[in-house]
C-alpha cells in the first residue's frame, strides 16, 4: 500500500488558494452534481449501477488525460473511502503531488450515523452546484 498525505479539508482549501492544487472529486456524477468544492473536477472512482456502486474502469486514463503526472492534486469523496482508494491508483499510474482530503465533503459518521468528523460542505468552505463546463466528468472523458 503506497503512503500518502492527508490533509484536513481546511487544509486542503489552503493548498488549493496559495499552493496551486486542484480538486478532484471522484464521487459519482450525481453526487457531484448535487454540490462539490468549488472549481473541482469530476472523475468518479466508482459509478452508482443498478446494484450499488462499480468501478469506473476508465478513472486513471481520464485522470492521466487531463492532467500531467506532476500536478498538485487534492482528492476527495464524500467520506474518505474512495478518495484513498483513488490516490492509490494514481500513485500506482505514476502522479507524484497527491494528498488526500480526510472527510471528504461530506464527513465521517459513527455507526449511529452522528458526523465525528466534519468535511467540506460542513465546514462551510466553498462549493457549488451542477456540472460545471470544462469540469464535469462528462467534459473530461471526451
Amino acid at each position: 500500500m503506497a503512503t500518502f498525505p492527508r490533509v484536513t479539508p481546511h487544509e486542503a482549501d489552503a493548498l488549493m488558494r496559495d499552493a496551486g492544487y486542484i480538486y478532484l472529486d471522484v464521487r459519482s456524477e450525481q453526487e457531484f452534481e448535487a454540490g462539490h468544492p468549488a472549481e473541482a473536477y469530476n472523475v468518479p472512482f466508482m459509478h452508482m449501477g443498478a446494484g450499488g456502486m462499480v468501478a469506473n474502469a476508465n478513472f486513471e486514463a481520464v485522470v492521466a488525460a487531463t492532467f500531467e503526472r506532476t500536478a498538485k492534486i487534492v482528492v476527495g469523496c464524500k467520506a474518505g473511502g474512495r478518495s484513498r482508494r483513488a490516490v492509490e491508483a494514481l500513485i500506482g499510474a505514476g502522479f507524484v503531488s497527491i494528498v488526500d482530503q480526510c472527510a471528504g465533503f461530506d464527513g465521517v459518521r459513527d455507526a449511529f450515523g452522528a458526523v465525528t468528523e466534519p468535511g467540506w460542505s460542513r465546514l462551510g468552505l466553498a462549493t457549488e452546484l451542477g456540472q460545471p463546463s470544462g469540469r464535469s466528468y462528462d467534459a473530461l472523458k471526451r
